[in-house]
Formats: structure tokens, sequence, C-alpha cells
């Protein structure tokens, strides 16, 4: 009897309050958003350093380039394939 009377606030101190799921994600929330600043500055920090490497920005797009603003390249009708060019797929099999 005298050990588990020693022996109980051995237990109860190693038995000690885990922190709530609202305390660990808050925690992993701020860990998160720390870092996605830090990325966000290290990439703010290489485009100045690769905008300073070439000079200057780059130029806007000549009017008659194919390329929009934003690099998006417009649409166009598909143009028909030579009459001597070779299907792409092969023929189709027979399941065996």
């Amino acid at each position: 009897m005298r050990r588990l009377a020693l022996l109980l606030p051995l237990i109860l101190a190693a038995c000690d309050k885990d922190p709530s799921f609202d305390d660990r994600y808050d925690k992993a929330a701020k860990e998160i958003e720390a870092r996605a600043k830090a990325m966000d500055a290290d990439i703010g920090e290489a485009e100045k350093a690769a905008d300073v490497a070439d000079g200057a920005k780059a130029a806007p797009s000549a009017p008659g380039s194919k390329v929009e603003p934003g690099g998006k390249i417009p649409r166009t009708d598909p143009v028909p394939l030579p009459d001597g060019a070779r299907p792409s797929t092969g023929p189709s099999s027979s399941g065996e």
C-alpha cells in the first residue's frame, strides 16, 4: 500500500495535460503563415535580383505578338494536316 501511495504522485505527474486541438491548430497555422511570408519575401528578392541582372524589366509585348499580357496564348482555328501526313495513333487492336 505504501508503494502505491508513493507511485501515485509520480504517475499523476507523468500524465501531463496535452494541448487541445484548437491550441495545436493555432500553433500550426501561425507556423505555416510565417513560412509562407518568408517564401514570399524570398521570391520577391529573387525577382528583384533577376530584374537587376537583366538590366530592366521586360518590355511590353509588341502589338503584333501572339502572346497576350499575362502569358496567355490566344486560341486560333485548327490547321488541317497535309495530305501526306500519317495518323498519330496506331491501328486498333483486335483484342487478342
